[in-house]
């Protein structure tokens, strides 16, 4: 009897490890999921403004954002553009998405002339759980004068997502927009 029980308690302690483990992977698993779905939202209301915006610029540099007048192309770190609604006429009537020195997706819809040093204008679009790399960038093509492509944007988010328990998760988002206007010659 004493054998018989001892087997008995000894199959349960290891089954309610199998448990807890199972459990424990469960909730890591929906943690890193909800993250990821909230990354990839994000990325697909970028990439909805920018496919309906226009008049995209390559943001290259900390300092400010005095180099918006004249559409680049290239690797940036951040990306404005006229917004659909937005006036056209107006050079602070922009829309900006970068990366912040912190690792953080920030966006704002007000004027970006020199403004990078005031928090209330730009809002957070990663969790805090994520980390972007130096990876990350928008790359811009076909916006040049006189281009004969349609502007083209390349949104590549790489990065960490750190778990409750301390771990971090590589991972590696892309999607690719173009203009909706039609801005070939």
């Amino acid at each position: 009897m004493m054998i018989a029980i001892s087997i008995f308690l000894l199959v349960v302690v290891i089954g309610m490890g199998a448990l807890l483990n199972a459990n424990l992977a469960h909730h890591k698993s929906a943690n890193l999921r909800s993250v990821l779905d909230n990354l990839s939202f994000t990325m697909e209301d970028m990439a909805n403004n920018l496919r309906t915006g226009y008049s995209y610029h390559c943001i290259n540099d900390t300092s400010g954002f005095s180099d918006l007048v004249i559409p680049s192309d290239g690797n940036c770190w951040g990306i404005a553009f006229e917004y659909q609604d937005g006036n056209s006429s107006d050079p602070t009537d922009q829309w900006v998405y970068y990366v912040d020195g912190d690792g953080k997706l920030m966006k704002t819809t007000e004027a970006p002339y020199n403004s990078l040093t005031i928090p209330n204008k730009y809002y957070q679009l990663t969790p805090n759980e994520v980390t972007l790399f130096g990876e990350t960038s928008f790359i811009i093509s076909g916006t040049q004068p006189n281009d004969d492509r349609q502007p083209y944007v390349i949104i590549r988010l790489v990065g960490n997502i750190k778990t409750p328990r301390g771990g971090t998760t590589p991972f590696s988002l892309q999607t690719s927009v173009t203009q909706r206007f039609v801005d070939v010659p």
